[in-house]
């Protein structure tokens, strides 16, 4: 049965020999210390995926900080490290999951469904004892990838600067609050939020160890947001379309399907100044 939301380090370690992993650390502040950490320990058989490179098309300035390549790069990129059909893939980064995500959510959006980012990351692989390496992976074979239906919606910036403050629909910033009030904007050229979204940080999603919460946990504070709308009426947005996958995994972890990415995300909506700009906390 293939792991579609997380996979524990015992799992993988016990499957890893059918899996694809992938290493997709990041750091916003610093390109190089993903390829810098990876080359220094890493889940052995791992490869490492780059946030800006492999993950994101070309900017234009006006789609945001981590444009979305299109699904048939996505297909190119999975398959020429390995991927097949019926092959598992499993994510993970050192950061609870927040990049890890972004790939989790390209993956089901070229309609691979057998993806999974590791509960924990590579912390909780080392705590579990199991082994890390320094060696460059060999060489991959490639795989083949067929085209199939997205397992994953995405929203343009007219359809969320209409869902935002409607009464049946919600969209969710998953930037830390600091960043959401307009306090502090460390990578956009504007501080604030989108007038009508709402706030839930991606690292609520997460317990100290870095592992998720457990899904009943999550469906519960999930369906308190919700507030009786389904999953459906939700677009998630954040800085650049990364972090804002994190819930949408916890979201479908919590067996709450069918919420739509604002890939753009701020970095995109503010791109253009004449949209509306919102500061503080919540009315």
């Amino acid at each position: 049965m293939p792991w579609t939301t997380l996979i524990s380090a015992e799992e993988l370690a016990e499957h890893i020999d059918r899996c694809l992993v992938l290493d997709c650390r990041h750091d916003l502040t610093d390109a190089q210390a993903g390829p810098r950490g990876f080359a220094e320990a890493h889940i052995p058989g791992a490869r490492h995926v780059h946030l800006d490179h492999d993950l994101s098309g070309p900017k234009d300035g006006r789609t945001g900080r981590h444009p979305l390549p299109s699904p048939e790069q996505v297909r190119a990129l999975l398959a020429g490290l390995g991927l097949t059909d019926d092959r598992q893939l499993v994510l993970y980064d050192t950061a609870g999951g927040s990049s890890a995500g972004r790939l989790w959510w390209m993956a089901r959006w070229i309609g691979h469904d057998a993806v999974a980012v590791l509960d924990g990351g590579l912390a909780a692989w080392r705590r579990a004892g199991f082994p890390v390496s320094a060696e460059p992976p060999a060489p991959p074979v490639a795989g083949r990838l067929s085209p199939r239906p997205p397992r994953a919606t995405l929203a343009d910036v007219a359809e969320t600067a209409r869902a935002a403050g409607a009464a049946d629909r919600l969209v969710v910033d998953a930037r830390a609050a600091d960043r959401y009030r307009g306090e502090v904007e460390p990578f956009d050229p504007v501080a604030g939020h989108i007038p009508g979204s709402v706030n839930r940080p991606w690292s609520s999603n997460v317990r100290e160890d870095g592992r998720f919460k457990p899904g009943p946990v999550l469906r519960a504070e999930f369906e308190t947001l919700l507030a009786g709308r389904p999953a459906s009426a939700v677009i998630h947005s954040c800085g650049s379309g990364v972090s804002a996958c994190h819930n949408l995994l916890a979201m479908a972890h919590a067996g709450l399907p069918g919420a739509a990415l604002y890939a753009g995300s701020w970095s995109e909506w503010v791109a253009d100044r004449s949209r509306p700009v919102a500061t503080g906390p919540l009315p």
